[in-house]
């Protein structure tokens, strides 16, 4: 437990609608009745009607396949150095013929600042062209950008003729935390792609990606088939993104995440432990001794990630989930105490 927020399965309701339509037959490649529905569910939400959706299985999958789609052989991506696609992703974007710029990370971000630095280092002909902005909301350290500093980013990509591209994984539990100030508007007014994260907020898997600027529609499908993502039971995508849009399922899902987190949070303070990063969403990562990651380690029960080296030790990362009930959080708070210096 608390390893990720994608180990359980999916959502109750999400079931219950994959398998109330189990033995009804459909189109196929994603053009049946459902992906059709979660698509106007989803254009309803944000208000744009001349965005395009497109349903993925995984974040990698929709992530190279959009920024490939996007890009000319010699363009290349501005991204935090922590980011996704340049840490996470056994080089996808790279393989796909795009270099990555990473930029240093302040807690997970860029900065307006920063992308005009390498804008101005740019040499041209000889160097990779940067053409599109990379970041995630919510980021790799589970922080937030602000309005101010995502429309800042959006400022800096239109003076320069870029793209802003928003990794949406966790995008449900940024907008429902306690310090978040952005509304979908926002991000829609400020970028020209994104996704809705799924397979980390309740659904068995599954992405839906957002092309708002229209100049970045045409064709797109041809590119889903190319990169082998063209799923022939896309209805498996479609049912579950109605279910999420439905009756606000889900931001209620990525609520309860966020919740869980500043609950577990705030124990783990109280305990005297020192947090990385200050919580803003649904990881936590805590710094501890060699000598207390070794006794978590012989706890079995308890499954985490080991983030990073710390002059103290070690960062460990927890993560709430959709489904992450209190008496877990009990439990972890107990073993966090017994291992205490």
């Amino acid at each position: 437990m608390f390893r990720n927020d994608y180990s359980e399965g999916a959502h109750p309701s999400i079931l219950a609608k994959i398998n109330s339509t189990n033995t009804l037959q459909s189109k196929g490649y994603g053009e049946d009745q459902y992906c059709e529905s979660a698509k106007k569910l989803i254009l309803d939400h944000i208000g744009v009607h001349t965005a395009s959706v497109h349903f993925f299985v995984g974040g990698t999958q929709t992530n190279l396949t959009a920024l490939s789609a996007f890009l000319r052989p010699h363009h290349g991506i501005v991204s935090p150095d922590t980011g996704h696609i340049n840490l996470h992703e056994t080089g996808a974007i790279e393989a796909t013929g795009h270099a990555i710029i990473p930029v240093p990370n302040k807690n997970g971000k860029i900065y307006a600042d920063q992308v005009r630095s390498i804008l101005k280092n740019h040499m041209p002909v000889h160097m990779t062209k940067p053409k599109l902005i990379y970041i995630s909301n919510s980021t790799e350290y589970g922080t937030i950008y602000s309005k101010k500093e995502l429309y800042e980013l959006r400022d800096v990509a239109k003076e320069n003729d870029l793209f802003l591209y928003l990794d949406g994984a966790r995008l449900g539990v940024a907008l429902t935390c306690e310090n978040n100030d952005l509304e979908i508007t926002d991000i829609c007014d400020c970028v020209d792609a994104f996704y809705f994260g799924g397979t980390k907020n309740g659904a068995l898997f599954g992405e839906a990606l957002v092309i708002l600027n229209t100049s970045l529609q045409n064709d797109f499908k041809y590119f889903i088939k190319q990169r082998g993502a063209l799923l022939a039971k896309g209805r498996l995508l479609g049912l579950q993104f109605q279910a999420l849009f439905e009756n606000n399922l889900f931001y209620d899902l990525a609520s309860h995440a966020n919740q869980a987190a500043k609950k577990l949070s705030s124990g783990i303070k109280d305990l005297g432990f020192n947090l990385l990063t200050e919580t803003e969403t649904n990881q936590i990562f805590v710094i501890v001794s060699n000598k207390q990651h070794e006794a978590l380690l012989n706890k079995p029960e308890f499954d985490f990630e080991f983030w990073e080296p710390h002059p103290d030790g070690a960062v460990i990362r927890f993560v709430t989930s959709w489904a992450t009930p209190d008496e877990n959080i009990s439990k972890l708070l107990f073993a966090l105490n017994e291992i205490r210096d």
